[in-house]
């Protein structure tokens, strides 16, 4: 099992800036992938933003160029820098594993949320 812990969530005013953080931790070798999603009320949730174990990134139209996601190996930690944020960056962000042993396995952490706001 994998065990997903996110940090950093919170209040911020449009146009500022926030890091989440998300610290992985238990069978981490199998991992290929780790991604951000979030979820607003009401909606489904989508993906944000990825990055495979080759260091190769994936993002949503939407935060192209406003948001950055990066690994440090030495930590067993994934961020997302996000920076000039929208209101519709609100939501609850959640940190997302996939595991390849045979068959394809995915873990969650239990989310962190952001607000935009004035």
């Amino acid at each position: 099992q994998v065990q997903l812990v996110e940090s950093g969530g919170g209040l911020v005013q449009p146009g500022g800036s926030l890091k989440l953080s998300c610290a992985v931790s238990g069978s981490i070798f199998n991992i290929i992938t780790m991604g951000w999603y979030r979820q607003a009320p009401g909606k489904q949730r989508e993906l944000v933003a990825s990055i495979t174990s080759g260091g190769r990134t994936n993002y949503a139209d939407s935060v192209k160029g406003r948001f950055t996601i990066s690994r440090d190996n030495a930590k067993n930690t994934v961020y997302l820098q996000m920076t000039s944020l929208k209101p519709e960056d609100t939501a609850v962000y959640y940190c997302n594993s996939e595991r390849l042993i045979g068959s394809y396995y995915f873990n969650w952490g239990q989310g962190t949320q952001v607000t935009v706001s004035s």
